[in-house]
């Protein structure tokens, strides 16, 4: 898998000969440790040699920070948007509940 950033808010994702299993996994890691800054990380999966990959990274990719997916002109690719993180939005980190006793 290989991953360029062409810009501080966009994140270009090749996973071209990967199994669907692995390219899943490693998307999902890669949703839950990138910088906050990114937006949009568009996700190149290829279409002439099947649609095994196009077809997980449009229906079963599931993560809390994807907004939406976005199909490109380019058959080859997924745009995905990013929602802003929850503890980057307000600058802190939430504090756990306090208890009542």
């Amino acid at each position: 898998m290989k991953v360029t950033k062409p810009s501080p808010t966009v994140v270009e994702v090749d996973i071209h000969g990967l199994m669907a299993a692995d390219a899943k996994a490693r998307l999902e890691h890669l949703l839950s440790h990138v910088d906050p800054q990114v937006r949009e990380v568009v996700v190149i999966h290829g279409y002439s040699r099947g649609t095994v990959l196009r077809d997980m990274v449009r229906t079963q990719l599931k993560h809390p920070r994807i907004q939406t997916k976005l199909l490109s002109l380019n058959q080859g690719q997924t745009r995905i948007l990013l929602k802003e993180p929850k503890a980057a939005a307000t600058g802190k980190h939430k504090a756990p509940p306090r208890r009542k006793y």
